[in-house]
């Protein structure tokens, strides 16, 4: 098994050695493997090979498998060949797969070829850099822990193809009233609206896929979790809570997370989406990051004498710079088109800028379940922008970047605000000092364009125009279409 039980009874995760791998493929007979990584925006790409071509060396120089010009965000054709180094601690075995051609994965760091070192637009070592630059700093381990939500439906189709014809999509639920009485229905009674939080079954149709989620994420990839539920949203909203990890090992955690749900909900006949917004008039998914810096195994967001929430100095200029690079960060956290639809008031997404201790309407929060030194190890800053659209590499990698320049240019967090700020009128926002995220994907790019010096220690010129350009094409192929909607608002003119 993948993970173990330490001397204390906590569950740790357990991660291979090269030589470990090669004894478990021989050991299970198994066939392939699967090597994966990330493109710029975030989609999971992979080559399989089979295993004989997997040896020792491997792991040190790489496989010679990847164009790199048919890969979004990373090189130009004249420049191609790259290699891909799997990173052992990252095997399992792939459950959905049939015994007869038995298959394990593996993510991997990108390379040049011919010996010209790491590919520095590869999203993972951007992460692997700012984990070494917060070691620079002076912080031993930075600790991150995303809430990832997702939804499940029974079957989603669209037509976009035509450039004359309706353009349109269709959701179909076995949880939404819209879908009751087809033959999709569950038979349990529809879950409105808004009302999706919590539900026993027989409304919430999923607990036995969430399940089988778990329990492949943790049997077979180590990837400890310590709970799943249903979520706000009417129709197959979900969440399954990881436990934390440092910074790399999260982000490698999160983008198997995707990977697992998905193949799962394939298995049921069913369709997983990290779309932020697929259902109008409900809630969106998004990803609450949680963090927190440690050195010499003390946690330095945590101060006992802050009667607020007990966070320390640190932690406040931590969540100074978030608050302060928020606009630009959307471009990271909050990559597509999709994103702007789920930051609007009215649906518990985080669209004003400010912090807060149990608040939700702010988009920085302090959780205070408990209190005293007891619990000084949970002590850490929520982020609340972020969406599962985001590259989880590049998105941990920027709120690290953002809290660290906030920490460096000692950037206070300011004063608190315990109201609704979803309530307040334009004044008080404004009397508050309270400033709202970006409304559109061009406006998050724009915002980028002009603050991006905080992510300059990792992310390099060309990465971040890598980014400026992929979400200003996406801008564009969204904006350049009619939408039905403006028909029936337009046509009549």
């Amino acid at each position: 098994m993948p993970y173990y039980v330490d001397e204390k009874g906590k569950i740790k995760p357990r991660k291979f050695t090269s030589s470990e791998v090669i004894e478990k493929i021989s050991k299970n007979k198994v066939e392939f493997i699967d090597l994966q990584f990330t493109d710029v925006p975030g989609r999971l790409q992979h080559v399989t090979i089979p295993t004989s071509s997997i040896d020792e060396d491997s792991f040190e120089e790489g496989v010679p498998k990847l164009d790199g010009s048919s890969i979004r965000g990373f090189t130009e054709i004249h420049e191609s060949d790259m290699v891909l180094t799997p990173d052992p601690s990252t095997y399992g075995q792939l459950p959905w797969v049939p015994e007869n051609i038995k298959t394990s994965r593996m993510i991997c760091d990108v390379s040049w070829g011919f010996g010209r070192g790491r590919f520095d637009r590869d999203p993972r070592y951007i992460a692997q850099k700012a984990e070494e630059f917060a070691k620079g700093t002076g912080y031993d381990t930075v600790y991150f822990g995303p809430e990832i939500e997702f939804f499940v439906f029974d079957k989603v189709s669209w037509d976009v193809s035509a450039p004359y014809a309706t353009q349109s999509y269709s959701i179909e639920s076995r949880e939404a009233a819209w879908n009751q009485g087809t033959s999709s229905s569950s038979g349990g009674a529809p879950i409105r609206f808004k009302e999706g939080y919590y539900p026993a079954t027989p409304q919430d149709s999923l607990q036995n896929y969430r399940s089988e989620c778990v329990k492949v994420l943790t049997d077979n990839f180590g990837i400890v979790c310590d709970a799943h539920h249903h979520e706000v949203a009417t129709a197959g909203q979900c969440e399954i809570d990881m436990l934390y990890d440092s910074l790399t090992n999260v982000a490698d955690s999160a983008a198997t997370y995707k990977y697992v749900v998905k193949n799962i909900a394939a298995k049921y006949g069913m369709v997983a989406t990290m779309m932020p917004k697929p259902v109008f008039l409900d809630n969106a998914s998004g990803m609450h990051v949680h963090a927190s810096l440690w050195k010499n195994g003390m946690n330095l967001m945590y101060d006992g004498n802050d009667e607020y929430a007990e966070l320390s100095q640190i932690g406040r200029y931590f969540g100074g710079g978030l608050m302060k690079h928020a606009r630009a960060l959307t471009a990271i956290t909050n990559p597509t088109t999709n994103s702007y639809r789920r930051l609007v008031p009215g649906f518990e997404a985080p669209v004003y800028i400010a912090w807060s201790k149990r608040n939700r309407s702010a988009n920085v929060r302090v959780p205070v379940y408990n209190k005293g030194p007891k619990y000084s190890a949970k002590k850490r800053i929520e982020y609340r922008t972020p969406d599962t659209s985001a590259n989880p590499y590049l998105c941990f990698a920027a709120i690290l970047c953002a809290g660290l320049d906030g920490i460096k240019k000692s950037i206070d967090i300011g004063d608190p605000v315990d109201e609704d700020i979803y309530k307040l009128s334009i004044d008080r926002r404004r009397q508050l000092g309270v400033e709202e995220l970006p409304g559109s994907l061009k406006e998050a790019i724009d915002c980028l364009n002009s603050d991006n010096e905080f992510l300059k220690p990792v992310f390099t010129t060309e990465m971040i125009d890598a980014l400026n350009q992929n979400g200003i094409r996406e801008y564009g192929e969204v904006t350049r279409r009619p939408h039905p909607y403006e028909f029936y608002m337009y046509f009549d003119i």
